[in-house]
């Protein structure tokens, strides 16, 4: 029970009687507390929502309308008349003004000390109180329980769910519904989820967030392992609709759900490592190959059956964006796939069970066109490897995935999906040669420009990068490097010398460019 006009006139020792019923709802508007006063203009000294007492000496100062019209500038919740010998009965006039202004007037029995109305207010708070804290000590183990059981975001709802009926949803910086409450929150549409997510993004992120055709929610802060703010508990109502009640139980509910959020990061967190030691035991060939059967039935996946794999190359920056393990993730779990999703400098790498292998092209497709949409880029490229008949021939299926994916990305227009073999390049050929061979391949050519740089402090090697990246231009090439075009021609000397390879003769260009290229790959 919260403090109200109608919690203190359900009281019978206080001997209240109700003359005028205000605009609010005297059984649910909450009051903040009682101010006793006899200034003839008390609205500096009131606080909003406070119940006001008074004996009426403010009477030979001021009109009943000009003390009335001092509450209601000061928002005040209603106004307690207590009677006295000198004033037995309340003034017509005061009654009328309250009518007329529609403020609450509760009569006070002669007998009745106003500090028993105080005393019967502080109970009542004592017990709201009271009832708050061991609510939330039942709703903490419950939420507790919920979480060691596995219950997740939609365990956390459903405590929440028995203690208030409230439209719930939960979203993750993605604009990924991770758990809903309510028919109007499962009624959220993607549009709805991307402008919540986009929310949570921002620095600070903000307290509420308007959602088209539901109007404001609130948001509730849900922060991982690290601090950041990977999640958010949004209400489908505006704050000021909410008991402040309610408003605690939900920063408590957020509170656990941020628990929920660091486990799920220190589980991905290790199925990332554990993802990224498969690749290195496939692209270690013989030496580990025993290992991997074992690491992909780790993940639900059959290593006897076929085996397809996509290499994903998402947006131009250098490194996967934020979000994009979790979108390829949630790719393959919306369609019941077990999959390995592993994260590298570049690219994702995905392995999974698949025995359809004309329709793996347009699972390619699907998979690019929902990155781009999800995460709002523009340039999203698939690499197809060859089906493999099982984990043995995982090796080929990988490198070539990501040689098509890297010809793909350097590709600013064309197809954003294709196999090794539609890819047509130099890198097809070199993908086709065994890296080890391709390792001493570069190392005997730029090892002598590496072992210069790294005795003088020349920049060779990064010169030849330079060189070829600008087909050959000098003034570009020196412009790029901010030396002298002389300069450039001296290293340029310096390497033809050390490596026996003339930049000027096409064989030896050919050389120098497929030494860089397989150093790349290696």
């Amino acid at each position: 029970m919260v403090l109200s006009v109608g919690a203190l006139l359900a009281d019978p020792t206080l001997e209240l009687t109700l003359l005028v019923r205000g605009a609010g709802d005297i059984g649910e508007d909450e009051v903040l507390w009682l101010h006793n006063t006899e200034l003839p203009d008390p609205a500096p000294y009131i606080r909003e929502t406070e119940l006001v007492l008074t004996n009426g000496l403010w009477h030979t100062s001021v009109t009943a309308d000009a003390f009335v019209g001092s509450l209601v500038r000061a928002r005040a919740s209603g106004l307690v008349f207590g009677l006295t010998k000198e004033t037995p009965q309340v003034p017509p006039d005061l009654v009328t003004a309250c009518e007329n202004a529609r403020i609450t007037l509760l009569k006070l029995s002669i007998e009745v000390p106003f500090t028993a109305i105080t005393q019967a207010a502080a109970k009542i708070q004592s017990e709201a109180r009271t009832d708050v804290l061991e609510g939330m000590i039942r709703r903490g183990n419950a939420l507790a329980a919920s979480l060691t059981r596995g219950a997740g975001a939609t365990g956390v709802l459903e405590i929440l769910s028995k203690d208030y009926d409230l439209p719930l949803l939960v979203v993750d910086r993605a604009g990924s519904c991770l758990a809903a409450m309510g028919e109007a929150a499962k009624g959220i549409g993607s549009d709805q989820l991307q402008i919540a997510g986009q929310a949570l993004a921002q620095h600070p992120p903000p307290l509420e967030v308007t959602l088209s055709g539901v109007g404001s929610a609130v948001v509730y802060l849900v922060e991982g392992a690290v601090g950041s703010v990977d999640a958010g508990l949004l209400c489908l109502k505006p704050l000021h609709e909410l008991e402040r009640n309610e408003q605690a139980a939900l920063e408590q509910a957020a509170r656990f759900l941020s628990l929920e959020v660091a486990k799920k990061q220190a589980l991905h967190a290790i199925e990332s490592r554990f993802s990224g030691e498969v690749l290195e035991m496939i692209l270690s060939g013989a030496a580990r190959a025993a290992e991997v059967p074992d690491r992909l039935r780790a993940f639900g996946i059959d290593p006897s059956g076929p085996l397809a794999v996509l290499t994903i190359a998402v947006g131009a920056a250098d490194t996967p964006p934020e979000g994009s393990t979790e979108e390829v993730e949630q790719f393959f779990r919306s369609r019941g796939t077990p999959v390995i999703v592993a994260a590298g400098s570049h690219d994702i790498v995905t392995i999974f069970p698949w025995t359809n292998t004309g329709a793996l092209p347009d699972l390619a497709e699907s998979l690019a066109e929902v990155l781009a949409l999800r995460l709002a880029l523009d340039r999203t490229v698939v690499g197809i490897g060859e089906l493999a008949r099982n984990a043995a021939g995982l090796r080929d299926s990988l490198v070539r995935s990501r040689e098509a994916c890297h010809v793909l990305r350097r590709r600013s227009r064309g197809p954003r999906t294709a196999t090794f073999a539609e890819v047509g390049t130099h890198r097809m050929l070199l993908g086709l040669h065994d890296r080890t061979i391709l390792r001493r391949f570069a190392d005997d050519v730029l090892g002598p420009l590496r072992t210069a740089d790294a005795r003088n402090g020349s920049e060779l090697e990064r010169t030849l990068r330079a060189f070829l990246r600008n087909d050959g231009h000098w003034s570009a090439t020196a412009t790029d490097l901010y030396v002298h075009v002389n300069t450039l021609r001296n290293r340029i000397s310096r390497i033809t010398e050390l490596t026996g390879r003339d930049v000027n003769k096409v064989e030896d260009a050919v050389d120098l460019f497929l030494a860089l290229e397989a150093d790349g790959m290696g």
